[in-house]
């Protein structure tokens, strides 16, 4: 109820500027612990455990990577009852992302477009910000990508930098391949080119772990455009190379049934009207894969029902984003309370 009033606040300011404001806010929680203290106990849910990719998750519900780009609020949205935070997209070198106005609400909708292109101050800032201490309880996973400027020919050597930085920092990495806001980063996902790139990133993953005595997940984040032929492509190279997991999905070029004037800008979409999108491919890939590899679904997770709905399709755990925006930090409390009734563990 806090939120409802805070809302049309917020929804005043330009998105980004809001997302900025509440992000300074999410850092300033993280740090005074007894404002977390507060928080903790307000959004508290109930413990809810799930094991997956060799991970323990004290609930199912993650925040998905865009929202704490560089790092900055994982501290403070652990206080909200995340089971999970996903950090990025990070970059290996800082980079300013596209020009603004890139983010959009499509309020008629309960949906966003964003053209964001990874903005970030890179992968040193992010990695420093992750060797603090870290709130009991939270995987974080950190989701990367490669920089607007490196030709696709050479995407490997960002990815391969990337792991070797935050292999030994993270419970797991998320490998972005599926974004619409960089310029061909989306044929990464054919076959030829994908098992190419995961075998490689997977002999990096082994020799960073026999470095550092630890193996982390390799998750490979899909787009929901891609048609069930090259899923299913995608789907037998990241088999064939080892991957731990899929998120399905990123966000969408669709703009079918949307309302708003705004549904006209480029970027990829996110919210209500691609929870069908999303619900399909978690479907067709646990279908696919006869379950063999689990799969977060993320994309139009609006409120508990949503969520249900891909627990149920074989999601082994979800993620919100712009559900977030537009329902706000009780969310998660209710996502995870609603589970608790559900059954699930």
């Amino acid at each position: 109820m806090m939120y409802h009033h805070l809302r049309p606040l917020l929804f005043r300011l330009k998105p980004e500027t809001a997302h900025e404001l509440t992000l300074w806010l999410l850092r300033a929680l993280g740090g005074v612990p007894p404002a977390a203290w507060v928080a903790r106990r307000v959004f508290q849910a109930p413990d809810l455990p799930v094991e997956c990719f060799g991970l323990k998750f004290r609930n199912p519900v993650g925040l998905a990577a865009g929202y704490d780009k560089d790092g900055l609020g994982f501290r403070g949205l652990a206080c909200l009852g995340f089971g999970h935070v996903e950090v990025g997209t990070v970059t290996k070198i800082a980079q300013p992302g596209n020009p603004k106005p890139r983010v959009f609400r499509l309020v008629e909708d309960r949906a966003l477009i964003n053209r964001m292109g990874f903005p970030g101050r890179g992968a040193e800032f992010v990695a420093r910000r992750m060797r603090g201490a870290r709130p009991g309880g939270l995987v974080l996973g950190v989701n990367l990508g490669k920089n607007r400027d490196t030709p696709l020919d050479e995407a490997a050597l960002d990815y391969l930098a990337l792991i070797e930085t935050f292999a030994p920092l993270a419970d797991y990495l998320a490998i972005n391949i599926s974004s619409p806001n960089t310029p061909e980063l989306r044929r990464l996902q054919g076959r030829g080119r994908l098992e190419s790139l995961l075998a490689a990133l997977d002999e990096k993953r082994r020799e960073v772990a026999a470095q550092v005595g630890k193996s982390v997940p390799l998750l490979i984040k899909l787009a929901p455009d891609l048609t069930p032929a090259e899923l299913d492509e995608a789907l037998d190279a990241i088999l064939a190379c080892g991957m731990d997991g899929v998120i399905a999905a990123n966000t969408s070029l669709s703009r079918e049934g949307l309302r708003s004037p705004l549904s006209a800008q480029d970027g990829g979409l996110s919210g209500a009207p691609i929870t069908e999108l999303s619900l399909e491919m978690v479907r067709r890939i646990v279908r696919c894969t006869d379950g063999k590899l689990p799969v977060i679904g993320v994309g139009g997770v609006m409120g508990p029902d949503d969520a249900r709905r891909l627990l149920d399709a074989g999601a082994k755990l979800v993620q919100i984003y712009t559900g977030l925006v537009y329902a706000g930090p009780e969310l998660v409390k209710e996502i995870v309370s609603s589970a608790s009734r559900w059954g699930r563990a």
